[in-house]
């Protein structure tokens, strides 16, 4: 045994080290730690463990960076190619995906799309927000938003309480932009139902004949000729003369107007979903139609996506208590716009419509528009892409929830486009850019994307007229001029921190000056009314002559 070796070599009077396995532990150990034991004596040298301690730690975090951004390429890697493996797939129905694809192959998936054939793929998958907000410091930030709420609302209640006397609770501004719902209810109710039985109607019939026509391209041409009519005369010419003729208070024609684009993007992702099946079983001689039935139809209806399939991922329950907390978040959100609008935006704009135009107080104007415009565009997306959307996910076992991605980390305004609004860029995307180059060829990419900001910026404009009742084009000219020179600007190239900074501030000046021009517009209008007001004063901004006149 080692114990005794070492007696013999001891008696025996030899020079030579007893190695036991213990002095080896001993000599493997670092200096640090056999210094300590020695030094200790038996003792807990408290000092010299907590410096100790302290080492390690420091190493520690010195390795955390190294470590996450280790882990994370990895797992990048990992879910980019699974993701090419299922385009492979799904593009190659008749042969299999081979056990060793090369990493050329895999490379190119990669950047590739879903194959045209299919077109957007649904998978089930969570809202960003719903996991960020499981950490405790991201979740700190919403409540820090709450925080800023309940101080708008305490000095609102006290302002009111010094110059009143007593609290004013009422919600005048509310009840007048939320006026004539019945109106609204209705004509909601009137162009849902015409969607609902007008396109399926026009497409079961078209499909049914279709095959033993005689004359197809006439056939096809006739009953595309009735969608298109629909579409231009029944949702979009009468809702918006509803809307203007019956003098709908803003919100309730933003709900209108909103509502006749949703239905009109949907029932064109219905028929151009569906078309091309009727056109391939024809051309494969099969002897069934493919026509879906009207309860797929009517659950895309109220689906939170603008592209149509017959089925979808689903959950397998409902959690109602998800769904309350979604609708208190919005109605949540509704009165924190409420209070932005009462204390920020309403007091700064009543005083300066009275006031002389000039330069230095339209700088002004923008600069103290922005912290109100700023903290819009985080309720709408809050309130809408996220609480919103994600109740009527829930309430219908929806389980796509990619509503949005994190575009508050897009370095381009590229990336910031296609993250911002999942829902309208993916129909977009598949509807308009993509159709553009099958039409004219992939030659035209940049004529592509002109035509999908033009579509874009023309539809957010007319939803702004419509619904402030006059034409004043700064959104429009924000989307065509700016957007357009950042989007090959900012580009994907653009990768460092530096150009993250750079997007939020242009963000930043984007929405006071939208905040500023348009609230200036609104108020000119209501000091400066014309008696007889022909077509051509509709289109002319109001502010510039209001401001020069008082």
């Amino acid at each position: 045994m080692a114990g005794e070796d070492c007696v013999r070599k001891r008696q025996s009077g030899s020079t030579a080290t007893c190695k036991t396995p213990e002095n080896e532990e001993t000599q493997r150990r670092p200096e640090s730690e056999r210094s300590f034991q020695n030094s200790s004596n038996g003792r807990v040298d408290v000092d010299h463990a907590i410096t100790r301690k302290m080492q390690l730690i420091a190493e520690a975090e010195q390795l955390k960076p190294a470590f996450m951004k280790e882990v994370d390429s990895h797992f990048t890697e990992f879910v980019n190619s699974l993701a090419a493996k299922s385009v492979f797939l799904d593009s190659s129905s008749a042969s299999p995906f081979p056990a060793s694809c090369s990493e050329k192959e895999l490379h190119k998936a990669k950047t590739l799309r879903a194959p045209p054939e299919h077109g957007k793929i649904f998978t089930a998958r969570r809202s960003l927000l719903d996991e960020l907000f499981e950490v405790s410091h991201i979740r700190t930030i919403y409540h820090m938003f709450i925080a800023l709420l309940i101080v708008f609302i305490l000095s609102t209640l006290l302002v009111d309480f010094i110059d009143e006397g007593r609290l004013v609770l009422g919600f005048d501004l509310l009840v007048f932009v939320f006026g004539k719902f019945p109106v609204v209810f209705c004509t909601w109710l009137c162009m849902f139902c015409a969607t609902v039985t007008v396109p399926y109607k026009l497409f079961v019939w078209w499909a049914q004949g279709y095959c033993s026509s005689s004359h197809r391209v006439l056939r096809s041409l006739f009953y595309g000729t009735l969608f298109t009519l629909f579409q231009t005369a029944g949702l979009g010419f009468g809702p918006t003369y509803i809307a203007v003729s019956y003098a709908l208070p803003p919100a309730s024609r933003f709900i209108v107007i909103l509502e006749q684009v949703r239905l009109v993007m949907k029932a064109h992702s219905f028929i151009r979903e569906n078309v091309p099946r009727v056109l391939s079983s024809v051309k494969d001689k099969s002897s069934t139609v493919p026509i879906p039935k009207i309860s797929q139809y009517l659950y895309f209806l109220f689906a939170p996506t603008l592209i149509y399939r017959d089925n979808y991922p689903r959950n397998p329950v409902i959690r109602w208590g998800y769904v309350a907390t979604k609708f208190a978040q919005v109605l949540g959100s509704l009165f924190y716009a409420y209070y932005i609008f009462v204390r920020l935006c309403i007091p700064q704009f009543r005083n300066s419509s009275q006031e002389t135009f000039n330069l230095r107080g339209l700088v002004l104007c923008i600069f103290n528009s922005i912290l109100p415009g700023v903290l819009i565009l985080f309720l709408v997306f809050f309130a809408f892409l996220h609480c919103w959307l994600n109740a009527f996910a829930e309430m219908l076992r929806f389980a796509d929830r990619m509503f949005y991605k994190d575009w508050w980390n897009s370095t381009s305004y590229a990336n910031y486009y296609r993250t911002w609004n999942v829902v309208v860029h993916d129909w977009l995307y598949y509807y308009a850019y993509r159709d553009f180059l099958w039409f004219f060829g992939k030659k035209f990419k940049a004529a592509a994307m002109l035509s999908v900001f033009t579509v874009s910026a023309a539809v957010h404009e007319y939803v702004l007229s419509i619904c402030f009742g006059y034409f004043y084009p700064v959104l429009f000219c924000l989307f065509m001029c700016f957007g357009m020179v950042f989007n090959f600007i900012l580009n994907d190239r653009r990768k460092g921190p530096i150009w993250n900074v750079i997007m939020w501030t242009s963000l930043f000046l984007g929405q006071g000056v939208i905040i500023c021009l348009y609230s200036q517009e609104w108020y000119a209008r209501q000091y400066c009314p014309m008696e007889n007001p022909t077509f051509l004063d509709y289109l002319k901004p109001r502010s510039w002559s209001c401001h020069m006149k008082m």
